[in-house]
């Protein structure tokens, strides 16, 4: 009887394969693997904008891109500006071309300074624009034509990794931050028609003071490098917390002070160089030093505004360039370049590339920009502009352009 009820359990289907007794108990169900992974058609343009020399990527993240499967366009002489050369992105597997409108017909478009007007007129629809926002510089007219073309533009300054960490922004806050005394000692020397004044002093003779507004990564980075030189720090920022972690990371007592009218004021009057590295409110500009406050200073002190990009807290900035980086006003020397990392454009390049390579690769694994956005909030937070729909708040209220809510529009994809 077992042995008919065992044939009994045996099927058969109509290739003659036969289902044999165990397997007709629940099994798992196998689903399908759907492999989500693309492809990419990457272009790097060279850059235009005055005295930019950084480039999105290195011929080593090309490597490892083109290894993956993704092809990479690059404009004859894109890298050379931070001394990469046509045959070492060649040799990585780029194509190098001297066609720049080939260039903008890429899928995805890797660029460092924003886009002009003249980039975007170049551009197909439904592209997606990887590059810095740099807010302060932006016109309706670019962001108008950004949206007539449909585009997903990303920037730089607004991608997001922890809650509270723009891994761009800290990478370049960290090289400005450094590069920020270099230039205050550079423009306090008389070879830059400066007071003639030792940043960091010599025996019998006290160091140069130098004020921090602020109290994040630049403000940390650039008071490191005035300790090593031996200058006399002050640092200021609105929350106490910050300044304490400042003190404990510094690891050495330094003076701090929370931000007043009046302590700011004074500490002013003594001050040889002041650093603007305050993180800049999303929605205004925080003015601190005001004109009438940057008139009774010292004639000759140097003001390095390191966001004058995103809104300065000095009253008497305006943006500069590397050519000609400098102005002066009631006497005092103002240095104002937007794209200070760029000095460093070796070192940058690589910092952005560290960041940047893996986030390609992540819209390649998903199949696109679109499936990214759906699960990556930290990269959905920099999108200012969705398939043509202004989504950044800050841009429209400056602007007057109507902006919806990334999230909303994330929802009907």
């Amino acid at each position: 009887m077992t042995a008919n009820l065992f044939k009994m359990a045996q099927v058969h289907d109509s290739s003659g394969f036969s289902f044999r007794q165990k397997q007709l108990f629940p099994q798992e169900e196998m689903l399908e693997i759907r492999k989500k992974s693309k492809q990419l058609l990457i272009g790097i343009p060279k850059e235009e904008t005055e005295n930019e020399k950084r480039i999105a990527l290195t011929p080593q993240a090309v490597q490892l891109l083109c290894k993956l499967g993704h092809k990479i366009l690059i404009q004859e002489g894109a890298g050379k500006g931070a001394n990469y050369t046509d045959l070492e992105y060649s040799e990585a597997g780029a194509q190098i071309i001297d066609d720049r409108k080939k260039i903008f017909q890429s899928e995805l478009i890797l660029k460092i300074s924003p886009f002009l007007k003249k980039d975007i007129d170049l551009l197909n629809n439904n592209q997606t624009l990887l590059s810095a926002l740099h807010f302060s510089t932006q016109t309706k007219e670019q962001i108008y034509a950004l949206m007539q073309k449909k585009v997903n533009a990303i920037a730089f300054e607004m991608i997001k990794e922890e809650p509270h960490y723009y891994p761009i922004v800290r990478s370049m806050s960290e090289i400005g931050g450094k590069l920020s005394i270099n230039i205050a000692a550079e423009y306090l020397s008389k070879q830059h028609n400066g007071k003639g004044v030792l940043l960091g002093g010599i025996t019998g003779i006290s160091p140069a003071e130098v004020l921090i507004i602020g109290a994040g990564a630049a403000a940390e980075h650039a008071a490191h490098a005035a300790l090593g030189l031996g200058a006399l720090i002050k640092v200021f920022d609105f929350s106490i917390y910050k300044l304490r972690e400042f003190q404990h990371n510094i690891g050495k007592q330094i003076f701090t002070s929370i931000i007043q009218p009046y302590a700011i004021k004074k500490a002013l009057q003594s001050a040889d160089v002041v650093i603007g590295a305050l993180a800049v409110d999303e929605k205004k500009e925080q003015i601190i030093i005001t004109e009438e406050m940057v008139r009774n200073m010292k004639k000759g002190t140097v003001i390095i505004d390191l966001n004058v990009d995103n809104g300065t807290c000095f009253e008497t900035s305006k943006p500069t360039t590397h050519s000609n980086p400098v102005f002066e006003k009631y006497g005092i020397i103002h240095y104002c370049v937007p794209n200070i990392a760029s000095r460093a454009a070796r070192t940058a390049s690589i910092a952005l590339s560290n960041i940047l390579a893996p986030i390609i690769i992540k819209i390649g694994n998903e199949g696109g920009i679109i499936n990214l956005l759906k699960t990556n909030h930290g990269i959905r937070n920099g999108v200012y502009v969705f398939n043509g729909i202004l989504t950044d708040p800050k841009t429209g209220h400056r602007f007057d352009i109507n902006y919806k809510d990334i999230d909303l529009l994330m929802a009907a994809f």
